[in-house]
């Protein structure tokens, strides 16, 4: 009885917190513009207008248009609870978790994607496959940043993964996730979430001809996704794990706030790149992410 209200608590946290964080950013965003902007609760309000509000569908779509949106966001939430929060473990940790956090994400990308295509929607179309696109080079360097962590830790369960920090090589890791992090987002400088331009959209234009509860289901589950990796980059290169309960709460909640406004910081002062480019610096991420590997790699045999 206690486990299952302990999963279940955790559940709730992972899911009233994650709209916080694009409050948090567009925060950020309009003080370094010098605008009072919107407030930081704004997605929040966002959500209970959109599931009071009903769906409006093409008359192309299938049942999968809905049906792969719930199971976008079912996995991101699986994924969500296989993190886990400091000292006290992950919610539904097992051996061999890692590799089933990656086939979750690519799930629900696949799912998003799926979505998108079954509309017959150019633009969408356009957006789906940028969005696989990217994700070839971005899965590649998170791989690599979980194969360096059970390097490390000799293990392939998050929890043990991510107890011990990054070593020599945190700061390789760091800015490998970092960029991962803001693709698979699609964050600037790979993607502008506040743009309205189909033709260089990638994440917006893929959910265009979603309204009311989907939408909501979508927007909800990419705040899940942009916690998520967030955590993951928090707690893979700080010794969180190793820190009693109280302190690895607050580390976790500080370190999540300082990426929080990296992210904004970097929305504010770089533009977005042109198309040609974003595979170069998902390279360079991949490369920071093999260094690191090579570095813990070294290290163990040194």
């Amino acid at each position: 009885m206690i486990a299952t209200f302990e999963v279940l608590l955790r559940l709730l946290v992972w899911l009233l917190l994650a709209p916080l964080l694009p409050g948090i950013i567009n925060k950020v965003k309009a003080w370094v513009a010098g605008r009072r902007g919107p407030p930081v609760l704004q997605l929040y309000f966002d959500l209970a207008k959109l599931w009071r509000k009903g769906v409006v569908l093409s008359t192309a779509v299938s049942p999968g248009h809905i049906a792969g949106v719930a199971v976008a966001w079912v996995s991101l939430v699986c994924a969500a609870m296989l993190l886990p929060a400091g000292p006290s473990g992950a919610p539904l940790a097992f051996r061999g978790d890692a590799l089933l956090f990656v086939y979750l994400l690519a799930l629900a990308r696949f799912c998003t994607a799926s979505a998108a295509l079954d509309t017959g929607s150019a633009f969408e179309g356009m957006g789906a496959a940028r969005e696989v696109s990217y994700a070839v080079l971005g899965e590649a360097a998170i791989i690599t940043a979980l194969l360096t962590l059970g390097l490390q830790s000799g293990s392939v369960s998050l929890t043990t993964m991510l107890a011990p920090a990054a070593g020599a090589g945190a700061a390789l890791l760091a800015a490998g996730l970092f960029a991962v992090l803001l693709a698979e987002n699609c964050r600037v400088p790979f993607d502008d979430p506040n743009t309205h331009l189909e033709l260089t959209m990638i994440h917006e234009v893929m959910v265009l001809d979603h309204s009311g509860p989907p939408l909501a289901a979508i927007l909800h589950g990419a705040s899940l996704k942009l916690l998520m990796f967030s955590v993951l980059l928090a707690e893979a290169v700080l010794p969180i794990g190793k820190l009693s309960p109280p302190a690895a709460a607050a580390a976790l909640a500080g370190s999540v706030l300082t990426v929080t406004v990296g992210i904004g910081l970097v929305e504010s002062l770089l533009a977005r790149l042109a198309f040609r480019r974003v595979p170069l610096l998902l390279t360079t991420a991949f490369l920071l992410c093999l260094f690191a590997l090579l570095v813990a790699w070294k290290g163990g045999h040194l």
